[in-house]
């Protein structure tokens, strides 16, 4: 993330800050090593500050387009990926760089690595686009990994909100997605209790608790 006591939140496509991002990578890859996570969230970083979005979206184009080829070309050799995630500037980071599903896609397609994919949080993407349905089936094949949190509490998924979460979990399992659902969001209360949606849509899909099938379907 940077020196977040100075404002930062990545470095990635931050101009001038090029040799403290790829410090930062290869400390990163060091801890994804360590316990054996194939996944790093490389994160765009914010429109530095008194600057106009428009101005500088340019040059910082060009560095996380820089960056991120680094950034594949390092984690090729770990076998790792490297996710690019779009965070929400009407409510969550107003100064973040990167903002749509969208604009990860074009960057991504600039880029050209295939060891690069979205990490698309459905919290951010609701927000800034909805139609979530379309976008999840027009995106699926560069998402690495998927986050979710409630609209616009942020809080657990059956908690009151926009989203129909067991809509969207059959939507992903009938695209194929077959890897991690990454619960981002900020327990109302207890943590364990909070995971009750959790048993709740196992036992609607006739799963044991722990997400084995009794059946097979």
């Amino acid at each position: 993330p940077g020196d977040q006591e100075a404002g930062e939140l990545g470095l990635a496509a931050v101009p001038g800050r090029q040799a403290a991002f790829r410090q930062a990578l290869e400390a990163a890859v060091h801890y994804a090593k360590a316990v054996g996570c194939p996944r790093i969230h490389v994160m765009a970083g914010r429109v530095p500050l008194g600057t106009d979005r428009a101005a500088v979206a340019g040059e910082m184009e060009t560095t996380f387009i820089e960056n991120l080829r680094y950034t594949a070309d390092l984690l090729s050799q770990e076998d790792m990926i490297g996710l690019l995630e779009p965070i929400n500037n009407r409510i969550t980071d107003p100064r973040y760089y990167l903002n749509t599903p969208h604009h990860a896609a074009a960057i991504l397609e600039k880029v050209g690595r295939p060891n690069l994919k979205l990490q698309l949080d459905l919290f951010h993407c609701q927000i800034m686009d909805g139609n979530l349905s379309r976008n999840l089936e027009m995106y699926f094949p560069l998402i690495g990994h998927i986050q979710i949190a409630q609209v616009p509490g942020r809080h657990e998924p059956d908690s009151p909100g926009e989203l129909n979460f067991p809509y969207l979990f059959e939507l992903l399992e009938s695209l194929g997605y077959t890897g991690y659902v990454g619960c981002e969001y900020a327990p109302k209360g207890d943590t364990l209790e909070g995971l009750g949606w959790l048993r709740s849509y196992w036992e609607s899909r006739g799963l044991q608790h722990g997400g084995t099938g009794k059946a097979a379907k």
